[in-house]
This record gives C-alpha cells, structure tokens and sequence, in this order.
C-alpha cells in the first residue's frame, strides 16, 4: 500500500537490463516510449551541496507483442530506489484515506467477510488500508521499511519484512490462511511478479480473494500521464495483461472496476479458477481497451502526444518567464520528478517546489535539479504570479484549498493540456 516499492521482494541486487516480458518471458518487445535518463525519484541532495555526479537510469517503455504488457525496459537495484528511510506514507493523502474505506466497505458485498476472517495487505505502509478493516476482521500488514513503525504505534500487526515464502510461512502458522490478501499500488512494483503471485497463493485460503490496485494503462493513456513512468514503476497494467499473469498461476478474474487514485487506478479481485462467478464488469473494461486500441494505435498515438506535451508545456513556461513572472511548484510527488527531468524545468523556470510544513523533502533539491524545495508558506508570503500544480492529476482537491489559505495568482496545471487557471 506504498507509492511505490520494487523492494517488497528480496532480490538479488543490482539493475539489470530486461530483455524479456516480465509475465510470460517473451523476448519479441517493441519500444513504446523514451523519456530519456532519470534520476531516482526519491534522491534528494540537500540545498547548498554542490552538484555532484548522480545516477541516472534510462525509462524506456515497452509492450511485450505477446501478452500486452507494458513495462520498463531496465529494472533499477531496489537498494538505490527503496532505502529503509522510504518517505512516503499513504494517510497524509485523502484520496487514498477515502479509496481504503471505500475498499473496505465495497468487500462485503464482492467478497463478503466476518470478524474472524484474515485480512492481509502486502506492502502495508502505515496501515491506513488495514485501519479500514479493524474491528470487522483480522488485519496483518507485511511491511519492509520503516513506515511500518506507524501502524504497528497504531496497533495493527505487522511484520517488518519482504514479502515472500518466508513471512508467508510465519503468517500461516500464526494467523491461519488469509481471507484476503491486498496489494494496493505495489503489484507493479515488485520486480519477479510471478513469484509474487505464488507466494500470494500460498497466503490465501481455497475460497481466498486476491485485491490489487495499480496505476491504469488506460488511464495513463487518455490523460497523457507520462510523469508516472519512473523505475518504481516497473510495469503498467491493462486488464488484458493482469488477466493473462494471473491465469497463469491458476486465478480468475472475477470483478474489475475504474478508481480515481494515483489520476486513474483498476482494482482487480480474483480467485481461483471457478470460486466466483464472473462478473460483466470484466467484460466490459477488456471491450474498452479494444475499443481504445490500447495494445497498438492507441500506444503509438501517446507517444507523439507526450512529446507535443512536452514541447507545449516548455513553451508555456518560458513565455512566461520572458514576463519576469514567477513560478512555484506545489507539491514534490514523485511524478514531479520526471516532469521536471524530462520537460527540462531547472532553476531558470521553476523557482521553487514547496512542500506542507513538516515534510521530509524541505531543504532538498528535487532530484537532478538545483530547484529547492522550501515550506508551502512562503506561497501565501510572495505571492507568485504563478503556481504550477505537480500533483495535477489532484487540481480540483488542490485549488480550493491553496485559495481559501490565501493564494490570490494563477494556477498552471500542466498535464494532459498545459493551461492556465486564473485565481481568486
């Protein structure tokens, strides 16, 4: 239940060039799109250190032509991406506050459970999808870094570990099979997925439910969200292609739905083959991606238009800049990263990212840039002439809020169309 976290899985070490599906092992993969060498997004050098030499890693897309995955084409060493000092903790966002409950409460009329039954999140974080199910059934959070300490303070079990045979073996002996097993944003993040599956398997119970969440390809697609291509991401989910990984470990697709977190989600439930009836909902999320040709001209047409995007929002910037006017980032997600890496938006166009008071990322530069990233109030105290949205895909939750606190410019929301909002 992270932002992102390759480093679920114990792994071998090191990145390694992928010279075949990540699903189904098939070596016939087409270039989708480059966005060039990015940094990690979570390397953050503190303001005032001189630049100094920085890893960068090439993110490529790719679509394997067998069973429709898209995925990046270099698996970067988790150590680098994932170190136990991870910063990201699901509750500080609303969004997913209200995306957990909703899960919660959507369960008991897809899956049905009771209090004695097991929940398991794979990737827990603080526990604020586990917290959505205390005191209607057992939760245990498995967890490998240190924001598992927050739910643990908030008395959710967890294990502080990768997730594989290993814990699966510990919870099963303590705990018994899982009801339900969630992965809520980490299933693309995991670098050997089937192994995954595997271990999930042997988590649940016969009549067990596997949940997962990832970012959409879909959605990806239809608004132009090429900033949420960085290495955590190691693949972009269509129906068609979790369909096909899932059935090869013997689970069935049995219900799917469209959710709005991250700019556009899917939530899968499957179970073992013939558990649950399938639901038409199925049906018709796979007819969409047909329709939108999302495994052929639907992908070529996104790459011209990431690059027109590019262009359109760099010329934006600039016009603006030519006027004296100043600029300010709201938000540091870590999408920022690669709009600001790939778009080129250094110090000369962004002035500055500002961050909520108290969050780790003030007094950094965002990754590859000299842009500091300073407390949230110093946007009410200067009153830029311009505030770019980096978290955008969130611009309706964002406005109003930054309005009422006092902000009287204008907004720049720069993706899937750069445009300009006016302010109060």
């Amino acid at each position: 239940m992270t932002e992102s976290k390759r480093g679920l899985a114990a792994g071998t070490g090191g990145s390694v060039v992928v010279e075949a599906c990540q699903v189904c092992g098939a070596g016939d993969l087409e270039s989708v799109l480059f966005l060039g060498f990015l940094p990690p997004v979570n390397t953050m050098r503190p303001q005032g250190e001189r630049p100094r030499e920085q890893p960068s890693y090439p993110a490529e897309m790719l679509r394997c032509r067998r069973c429709q995955l898209v995925q990046l084409g270099l698996v970067v060493d988790p150590q680098v991406l994932f170190p136990p000092e991870y910063p990201y903790t699901s509750g500080t966002t609303r969004i997913l506050r209200e995306n957990f409950q909703q899960l919660s409460e959507e369960c008991r009329e897809v899956v049905g459970y009771g209090p004695e039954d097991l929940v398991v999140d794979v990737g827990s974080n603080d526990g604020t999808l586990l917290a959505a199910f205390v005191g209607k059934a057992r939760v245990l959070g498995i967890e490998p870094t240190q924001a598992g300490e927050l739910a643990k303070a908030r008395g959710i079990e967890t294990y502080t570990a990768f997730f594989g045979p290993e814990v699966v073996a510990r919870a099963v002996a303590e705990r018994r099979p899982a009801h339900i097993v969630t992965a809520t944003n980490v299933f693309a993040h995991i670098e050997d997925v089937n192994a995954v599956v595997e271990s999930v398997l042997a988590l649940l119970g016969p009549k067990g439910v596997f949940i997962s969440e990832s970012h959409y390809l879909l959605s990806l697609v239809e608004t132009l969200q090429y900033d949420t291509i960085y290495h955590e991401h190691l693949r972009y989910y269509s129906l068609t292609a979790l369909r096909h990984l899932l059935e090869r470990h013997g689970l069935e697709v049995f219900h799917a739905r469209r959710i709005p977190t991250h700019g556009g989600s899917i939530r899968v439930y499957a179970a073992r083959r013939g558990e649950r009836p399938v639901r038409s909902s199925v049906a018709d999320l796979l007819a969409a991606e047909q329709k939108a040709d999302l495994h052929g001209a639907g992908l070529q047409r996104f790459k011209k238009d990431v690059v027109l995007s590019k262009m359109r929002l760099h010329a934006l910037l600039v016009d603006l800049k030519r006027t004296g006017a100043r600029i300010y980032g709201i938000g540091a997600p870590s999408r920022a990263s690669t709009l600001m890496n790939y778009v080129g938006l250094g110090d000369g166009i962004v002035d500055c990212v500002l961050e909520v008071k108290g969050s780790h990322k003030t007094g950094k530069y965002m990754p590859g840039t000299l842009v500091p990233v300073l407390e949230e109030g110093k946007l009410f105290e200067d009153q830029p002439e311009y505030a770019m949205l980096l978290s955008w895909h969130i611009a309706e939750e964002l406005i109003p809020k930054l309005r009422e606190k006092g902000f009287r410019g204008r907004y720049i929301v720069p993706l899937p169309e750069p445009r300009i909002l006016e302010g109060a």
